[in-house]
């Protein structure tokens, strides 16, 4: 694959191209996909066009793009994360119909909290996280947790990068987030009380796989809710994952 002008691979060219796909913007025209992308033209018809012959996109029947069922069977083939999924769905289920609020499944991925699943009741409270979704590791409960138990050069990074403030709640000062990180590890539990929305606190524990912290397994509570129930049914839930990662595939 032949470097542009401008030095940019092949890859890094396709990987802008799929990265203008999001939750709110699944559908486009090439046009619009080269603008996004920050690609002429040209360019970017052309890689399209060859995307979509190998199925990693699709066209509609007014030649508008969208992400082609070959990438999400390409993704899901052998995927970590999907055997994660499978293996924590089953007691994310039990923890929703206990807790009746969100139930969710994240990993850390490229410095980010990436959320593999999310259960929701109906009458649940205010939650901005979605499937597929990212959020800053010091700004969620999974994250924190995340952020914990990451290899110090990771945590070290994020920690001396400028910390965005999601909320008023939010911590962004390096030496109180140094704190809280330090009392997720003791405890085994991280509370972020309105870090993300207001009105709402997130529960989170981890997942260990082989003895390291693969997962983070959490509840989003309205702001005023106890936490006991909550931690409770999170840490019985661990116990029934990392069970099932330990089995036999």
């Amino acid at each position: 694959m032949a470097n542009s002008p401008s030095s940019d691979s092949m890859i890094d060219r396709i990987v802008r191209v799929l990265e203008t796909f999001t939750a709110d913007r699944s559908v486009q025209s090439a046009s619009q996909i080269g603008r996004r992308a920050a690609l002429p033209s040209s360019t970017a018809h052309r890689i399209v066009d060859e995307l979509v012959d190998a199925g990693l996109l699709g066209r509609d029947e007014d030649r508008r793009v969208h992400l082609g069922m070959r990438l999400w069977e390409l993704a899901l083939r052998g995927s970590t994360a999907l055997r994660l999924r499978q293996a924590a769905l089953p007691y994310m289920e039990r923890v929703q119909t206990h807790i009746r609020q969100h139930t969710q499944l994240a990993v850390l991925e490229q410095d980010e909290a990436l959320f593999l699943e999310r259960l929701s009741h109906p009458d649940a409270g205010a939650n901005i996280t979605r499937i597929a979704g990212r959020l800053p590791l010091h700004a969620s409960s999974s994250g924190l947790v995340l952020l914990a138990h990451a290899p110090a050069d990771l945590r070290e990074r994020v920690l001396a990068q400028p910390l965005r403030a999601l909320a008023p709640e939010t911590v962004t000062d390096p030496g109180r987030l140094r704190r809280l990180l330090a009392g997720v590890r003791r405890d085994g539990v991280a509370i972020a009380q309105g870090s993300i929305e207001s009105v709402s606190t997130g529960v989170a524990v981890p997942i260990r796989d082989a003895g390291e912290v693969v997962a983070a397994l959490s509840v989003v509570l309205p702001r005023q809710a106890p936490h006991t129930a909550a931690i409770i049914a999170l840490r019985e839930a661990v116990t029934g994952i990392e069970a099932t990662l330990r089995s036999p595939r």
